[in-house]
């Protein structure tokens, strides 16, 4: 029995030594790197002390300090930053749904200034400023080696005044300028209308309005045609939505899925994860949803879109999504300002991460671009709009009633309005007719 106790002894010793000498490496490395930290921190104490004491002209320590840190957000990703005072207050303003400016969402790619996408009915919209397009010089100043912010306070200023941005667009060979003027941004998040037996709701950006707006909207449509039972079914149009709020694509995606997850985030740490599932409910009961996405579909459209396409709640069309798969959590910081900084990856209910990756469509469809000469092309082609009826000597047809023939001429009226909208938009019309045949192939 003693034999056992002292052997046990040693062996508790000798662990203890044992744990000593592995532990003993590990302190040393902390406090090497802690003394590397203070070194570094001493480092910019002295650089800070020596522009201002030595730079050609007298700088704003304030000014200095602000730059050093949104310098060390902006060098994690292009989307951590620091919000000055004013950009704080700017942003809150934005979430609200009126703002000043352009109308563009821009983020950084390789040192350039990239639109993520316009938003609807603003003065870049208007002016032809397209998703994808890269802006290299504002009123003839180069962008290049600004960062985001500096870029985007260029982009800014009085309402009403003029801004010229040079452009460099994909299959254009030369770079081009577009003339800008300054307006407040009013934004409806969400637009709703009929088209044809579908209802179309157009969300432009994921603000405080979105989920009261679009709700709104389709319960109006749907009392206007007369019930549900009238209606092929719903386009949730994200094209160009640049994203916002994670609580309001949580929402969106909620009004159509019954239940189950809807989007989960991981941070660096596995207990900060979360998971947001959907209340049971479904406002359109079971209506068939075709989604559009294209290049300018980011954040929080990507959610939604993966979402309700993991629980084959809706056929998504169009072409891949920009791939925003990050989380930014505003923090407030002392003197009024605040930083934006990366916390977490969002992942589909399947578990998919979209970050770089984006959304890819179950259906791809270019968005075709109709030149002048392909339009004057079909208007003067000699067999447009013409049939048999138009032949001299046709027959007449005698054999169907007044209601048949009424009913052939709405059904008549109702193709030409779809090529008409097909011209206009054909990826709309594309995932119309989609839900035209969803509906026609029902019981």
């Amino acid at each position: 029995m003693k034999k056992h106790l002292v052997a046990g002894i040693v062996g508790i010793t000798a662990g203890l030594l044992g744990a000593t000498q592995v532990a003993a490496p590990l302190l040393a490395q902390d406090t090497v790197r802690n003394n590397n930290v203070y070194e570094q921190l001493d480092l910019f104490g002295d650089i800070f002390e020596r522009i201002r004491a030595q730079y050609v002209e007298e700088v704003e320590p304030s000014e200095l300090i602000e730059a050093a840190i949104d310098g060390m957000l902006t060098s994690l990703d292009p989307h951590s930053s620091y919000l000055s005072p004013e950009d704080a207050v700017a942003m809150r303003v934005q979430t609200r749904g009126e703002f000043g400016g352009l109308g563009i969402e821009v983020t950084q790619e390789d040192g350039f200034i990239k639109v993520v996408s316009p938003m609807d009915g603003t003065p870049a919209d208007e002016a032809g400023v397209e998703a994808g397009d890269f802006i290299s010089h504002v009123d003839g100043e180069s962008l290049l080696g600004l960062t985001l912010d500096e870029a985007v306070e260029m982009m800014r200023g009085p309402v009403g005044s003029e801004i010229i941005v040079t452009i460099v667009r994909e299959g254009e060979a030369e770079p081009f300028d577009v003339s800008i003027i300054r307006d407040t941004i009013k934004l409806t998040a969400a637009r709703v209308r009929t088209e044809g037996q579908a209802i179309v709701a157009r969300v432009t950006t994921f603000n405080d309005q979105t989920t009261a707006n679009l709700v709104e909207g389709l319960e109006r449509e749907i009392e206007a045609a007369g019930g549900l039972d009238s209606l092929d079914g719903i386009v949730l149009d994200l094209r160009n939505n640049p994203g916002g709020l994670l609580t309001q694509a949580i929402k969106v995606a909620d009004t159509f899925i019954e239940k189950g997850e809807i989007v989960s985030t991981r941070g660096r740490n596995p207990e900060d994860g979360e998971r947001f599932n959907a209340s049971e409910g479904d406002l359109i009961t079971g209506k068939p949803i075709v989604v559009l996405i294209n290049g300018g579909s980011a954040s929080a459209s990507e959610i939604v879109a993966g979402a309700l396409q993991d629980h084959r709640r809706a056929i998504v069309v169009g072409t891949k999504s920009f791939g925003k798969g990050s989380v930014q959590t505003v923090m407030p910081l002392r003197g009024d300002g605040a930083m934006r900084l990366t916390t977490a990856r969002y992942y589909t209910p399947s578990g998919r991460s979209i970050q770089s990756l984006g959304v890819s469509p179950d259906i791809v469809v270019e968005q075709p671009r109709r030149s002048p000469a392909d339009e004057e092309e079909e208007e003067t082609s000699p067999l447009r709009g013409r049939s048999e009826a138009d032949l001299r000597g046709a027959l007449n047809n005698d054999s169907l009633t007044e209601d048949e023939i009424r009913q052939i001429e709405e059904e008549r009226a109702a193709a030409d309005e779809a090529a008409k909208l097909r011209d206009e938009d054909y990826q709309l019309a594309y995932a119309v007719d989609i839900l035209k045949g969803l509906m026609a192939l029902r019981p």
